[in-house]
């Protein structure tokens, strides 16, 4: 592992609960998420989302891992430029439509009502809400995972343990095992001109527990947490403060304490 800390891997989720999608290199915005990231989620059952002013919701209230763990064994794809979402299912692709249409939104529900109904609490529904993200928190935010950290828990759970699991954003290498607890409130420097500051501890969910290749539940990643370490917690969320790109490769640096 490189004594500089740096970026190792990109991704965002275009769709909350689907598939993951690696990123060379990206654009941070002060104040924003990854470009895309989370732009769209699945509505499982009525929730009294109004696109007009989008609000934030409980993750409980969307198809996702925690819960609806035959997601993980989608394959899925997300063309930015033309907003049309691909879904491969045992192999073969099931679906393409363009999340714009009307057309192309009934078709993923119908796609939803046939692949999971016994999981579904109401008609499932494609929400959309112009710059909004379905993060799992209401402020928007970048998270980041340690892969140090992650080498900690393999040791303790005594398995390999995939960093898809924690489907965060950033995946950084060079730290020493825990480090990003111990920056938060201060301010990470990466590429030319964006700076992150970390502000949350992320407590993981049962979601982790699912490999994000087979949709299987087949490790206990929160109770190893918790039994290893005293918490559940791995990973970051970070603010963007200052906007620039980003890549795969760059550097991190630590700056002060953040005021």
């Amino acid at each position: 592992m490189s004594s500089q800390p740096a970026i190792q891997a990109i991704y965002r989720y275009p769709v909350k609960g689907l598939s993951p999608q690696a990123l060379p290199r990206t654009r941070l915005t002060p104040g924003g998420t990854l470009p895309a990231d989370r732009l769209y989620a699945i509505e499982n059952g009525p929730t009294g989302f109004d696109p007009a002013a989008p609000a934030y919701f409980a993750k409980q209230r969307f198809l996702m891992l925690m819960k609806n763990e035959r997601l993980a064994a989608l394959r899925t794809d997300f063309d930015e430029t033309t907003h049309t979402l691909a879904i491969e299912s045992e192999g073969h692709q099931s679906l393409r439509a363009d999340l714009r249409t009307p057309e192309g939104r009934l078709a993923v529900e119908a796609f939803f009502r046939r692949y999971m109904p016994t999981e579904l609490r109401g008609p499932p529904k494609v929400l959309v809400g112009g710059k909004h993200s379905f993060s799992d928190v209401a402020k928007k935010v970048v998270s980041i995972i340690n892969l140090a950290s992650v080498a900690e828990l393999e040791n303790a759970i005594g398995a390999p343990v995939n960093p898809l699991r924690f489907r965060a954003n950033l995946y950084v290498s060079g730290w020493p095992a825990w480090r990003e607890f111990d920056l938060l409130g201060r301010e990470i420097s990466a590429g030319q001109s964006a700076r992150l500051k970390p502000v949350k501890r992320i407590v993981r969910c049962a979601a982790t527990n699912v490999d994000p290749a087979t949709g299987i539940r087949d490790l206990e990643i929160p109770a190893t947490l918790m039994r290893a370490f005293g918490n559940m917690d791995c990973g970051v969320y970070a603010e963007v403060i200052a906007g620039g790109e980003i890549a795969i490769g760059d550097a991190l640096s630590e700056t002060s304490r953040s005021r």
